[in-house]
């Protein structure tokens, strides 16, 4: 499956729009990543914990966008974007949208 932040995809042509397709996932946090990220946050740098709990959540949304995409039949996935927000204190949402197409 191809999947890309962009409109087109170069030396393809879209023949049509499936529709819109999501992958999202809810992650909490870790108590024990809460604490060393409270520990971080005193001496300053980066929270390698959450960096890579949101780099284990945006594949997964990935994923699932993917499969969405590929339950429809399409060949790509135009104009994909992340986005995250927080569902509670403790856990973020990660969702994954784009345009399901296929191309020619």
């Amino acid at each position: 499956m191809i999947y890309t932040t962009t409109e087109t995809i170069p030396v393809r042509e879209i023949e049509s729009v499936l529709g819109v397709v999501t992958g999202s996932v809810v992650q909490s946090k870790h108590v024990g990543r809460d604490i060393m990220a409270g520990l971080k946050s005193i001496v300053g740098g980066e929270l390698k914990g959450y960096t890579e709990m949101l780099m284990e959540a945006r594949a997964v949304a990935t994923e699932r966008l993917i499969a969405e995409a590929d339950k429809l039949g399409a060949d790509a996935i135009v104009g994909v974007r992340y986005t995250t927000s927080s569902v509670t204190d403790a856990a973020s949402e990660i969702m994954a949208f784009g345009t399901a197409v296929k191309l020619k």
